[in-house]
């Protein structure tokens, strides 16, 4: 017989799923009867996305609180994720369309099924295999207690993530959102103000401008080499010409906040020939009428910038924004690994190569598993907050 307190676990998002669709249906002008028994079955129903393959073992006796909390967070993630795919089905379902768009919605469309999912198919397949099947396999490695090179492995329910909750993760997190903050904002900074610089009629602008985009065919490793024979501490080149200007070498990569400049200068310097790039594509399209009409209204260079040209360049800034961010926190493995190894003192060590770690040098590939979803689940909250804040300013157009 099934547990009562699990039935009223599940009865609860049940409640406020046939609520939340009946209002859906009303709002459509459908019947909210309806909506309300396809809300309960749906809200009822969608926390078992994630509490089946965990067997609702968060909730079992003697589990901690933050078993149990992380245990509330799925089933309302669940819930969540299941009444929003049945609301947008709904809205396509019943929400009736102008003449207009129908008529354009019929043009070039294919009839049946069956030649669009063949044309479809290798895609699909790829994804399937190299994308899907990996990324709900590491959801399942997540929840167990694996090594590396060894066959057995036991389940371990969700301790995987409530052993990340201690002071070394912290950091490990704290160093990731500052390195990544600095490699995001001072490098579009930099690269609009070179792109600008770039942008002005000279002689010699086209070498010039080949010149700022090679570096981004340099990989993150070799970033990483070329910087620390620049920033080594004994024989680097910044220290020498330091010193030959009479003042004492800096212990580059031996010091915590040296460390992460470091690393945040050489992520600059590799992305910058292509945040360079968009930018002067960017500087192109920049409304000329309105910047001579801002000059005809008494506007200085400075303000025609500002008030002109970055507006200008949102849309752009926006797409560098997501790019620089997937960069911050994936692509910059190679350059740490080369260059400080996660050092001085785990200063360095972001989320991506403490993955790294615990998975390959550790052999914990459960807890690595476990570390990858909290990362990936990271970078898809700042995309969402970003398409929230910073997309809702992108101008499109003069």
């Amino acid at each position: 017989m099934p547990d009562p307190s699990l039935l009223l676990l599940l009865a609860i998002p049940g409640l406020i799923g046939a609520g939340y669709l009946a209002y859906e249906f009303r709002r459509l002008g459908r019947p909210a009867t309806w909506g309300a028994a396809i809300g309960a079955a749906t809200g009822a129903l969608g926390p078992l996305i994630f509490m089946l393959p965990l067997n609702f073992c968060t909730f079992e006796a003697g589990r901690k609180p933050l078993d149990m909390l992380i245990g509330g967070v799925l089933v309302a993630a669940g819930a969540a994720l299941a009444l929003e795919a049945v609301k947008y089905v709904v809205r396509v379902r019943f929400t009736p369309k102008a003449l207009g768009e129908a008529q354009h919605q019929q043009q070039g469309i294919f009839r049946g099924w069956l030649t669009p999912f063949l044309l479809l198919a290798p895609t699909l397949v790829i994804l399937v295999l190299f994308l899907y099947y990996p990324a709900i396999d590491n959801f399942r490695l997540s929840t167990l207690l694996a090594r590396l090179g060894t066959p057995r492995t036991a389940f371990v329910c969700v301790d995987n993530f409530t052993r990340l909750f201690h002071e070394d993760y912290y950091q490990v997190v704290f160093n990731t959102l500052v390195i990544s903050t600095g490699i995001v904002v001072f490098g579009l900074l930099i690269s609009l103000a070179i792109a600008y610089l770039a942008f002005q009629q000279v002689t010699g602008i086209g070498i010039y401008r080949t010149l700022l985009i090679w570096p981004y065919a340099v990989s993150p490793a070799v970033a990483g080499i070329i910087f620390l024979v620049m920033f080594d501490p004994v024989a680097g080149v910044i220290n020498h010409f330091i010193e030959l200007l009479g003042g004492t070498g800096l212990q580059w990569i031996k010091d915590p906040w040296l460390g992460r400049f470091t690393i945040v200068a050489a992520s600059i310097w590799k992305m910058l020939g292509y945040n360079v790039l968009f930018y002067l594509a960017g500087l192109q399209n920049v409304p000329k009428d309105l910047l001579e009409a801002a000059a005809i209204d008494g506007a200085n260079a400075w303000q025609r910038f500002r008030r002109v040209t970055i507006p200008s360049l949102s849309p752009i800034t926006f797409f560098l924004i997501v790019t620089n961010v997937t960069y911050a926190f994936f692509d910059i493995f190679g350059t740490i690994d080369f260059l400080t190894k996660g050092g001085p003192a785990g200063a360095t060590k972001v989320m991506i190569y403490e993955i790294y770690e615990l998975g390959i040098l550790e052999y914990d590939l459960g807890k690595a598993a476990a570390q990858s979803i909290v990362l990936f689940l990271l970078v898809i909250g700042l995309t969402v907050l970003q398409f929230r804040t910073t997309g809702q300013r992108v101008t499109y157009g003069a």
